[in-house]
């Protein structure tokens, strides 16, 4: 099945970039409760960790199933009822309201024009650059629609100590620009400072772009109330943040594995751009708009 691309459509005279689409804040999450199975929306399935959209409910074998498609296209099918995750909360799936068949979203996850059955565009030169494999895969999750019909590749760096030396690895020019994303993007912080030393003097500056978010973790980015909280703990200092948090969870911590399924149902709390803050929505929009408003080259 072919994944739905999308259509970005930037309305005139309005900011993209730093106005909050949420102003007044997201619904308060409620209690366990029964959801409809309806097409587009994304759960978990709690035993097996896939994550996916509903495409369809069917009865086969005499029992109702609830086919899930993952970011890659790929499709499963699970016995509709209790066993899933929604938003961080279990619920149990219903067939769908009302009559006919499901139809398809009209909106993919970032809030574009969904535009279906439309093949991903050959890739770019150009490139977006993210920190961390966290990092990639949350902006996938929401924004992997547009990254496809418009031929954008995002690509982790593990860490920017050393942007200055990438950069000019790249060799970045016209046709051939270059966004990067990058955490906690503040005076006086660190990263601040080897963002501005990577471009001072740099011949390849103005085919670079270089944006962040405040944030010490990309994790900070999911909006809390996804998680059940009003806003994000209070590490100690000293604490690794990532460590700290899963322990206010209540999740398994104390190794790599456990962090890394931390993330993963942290991230599948996400759905659409609703669920993250709008500090990474604008900056997000931005680098994919720089790199792709030259003609490529």
């Amino acid at each position: 099945m072919t994944s739905p691309t999308s259509r970005r459509h930037p309305q005139a005279g309005t900011d993209r970039y730093s106005s909050d689409v949420l102003a007044g804040g997201p619904p308060r999450r409620p209690a366990r409760r029964e959801v409809p199975a309806e097409p587009g929306l994304v759960v978990e399935d709690v035993e097996t960790g896939w994550c996916g959209a509903v495409v369809r409910v069917e009865k086969t074998g005499g029992m109702h199933v609830v086919a899930l498609e993952d970011r890659r296209g790929c499709v499963r099918s699970f016995p509709l009822g209790p066993g899933f995750w929604l938003d961080g909360e279990p619920v149990r799936l219903v067939p769908p309201r009302g009559p006919g068949a499901p139809t398809r979203p009209t909106r993919t996850a970032s809030g574009s024009v969904a535009v279906h059955d439309a093949r991903a565009q050959v890739a770019r030169r150009s490139r977006i650059w993210v920190e961390g494999r966290h990092d990639a895969e949350l902006v996938e999750k929401v924004w992997g629609d547009d990254l496809r019909i418009e031929g954008v590749v995002v690509e982790p760096l593990d860490g920017i100590d050393d942007l200055a030396a990438e950069v000019a690895r790249f060799q970045p020019g016209p046709g051939r620009r270059l966004g990067v994303l990058v955490d906690h993007l503040v005076d006086g912080s660190k990263e601040a400072r080897i963002a501005r030393e990577a471009l001072q003097g740099s011949r390849f500056a103005s085919h670079v772009l270089v944006v962040g978010h405040p944030y010490v973790d990309v994790w900070q980015a999911v909006r809390p109330q996804r998680l059940g909280w009003e806003r994000w703990p209070t590490i100690p200092r000293g604490e690794s943040w990532k460590h700290g948090i899963l322990r206010e969870l209540g999740w398994p911590h104390a190794s790599q594995a456990g962090v890394a399924l931390g993330w993963k149902r942290i991230l599948g709390t996400v759905r659409t751009y609703a669920d993250l803050e709008p500090a990474l929505l604008g900056r997000v929009e931005e680098l994919i708009d720089f790199v792709t408003a030259e003609p490529e080259g």
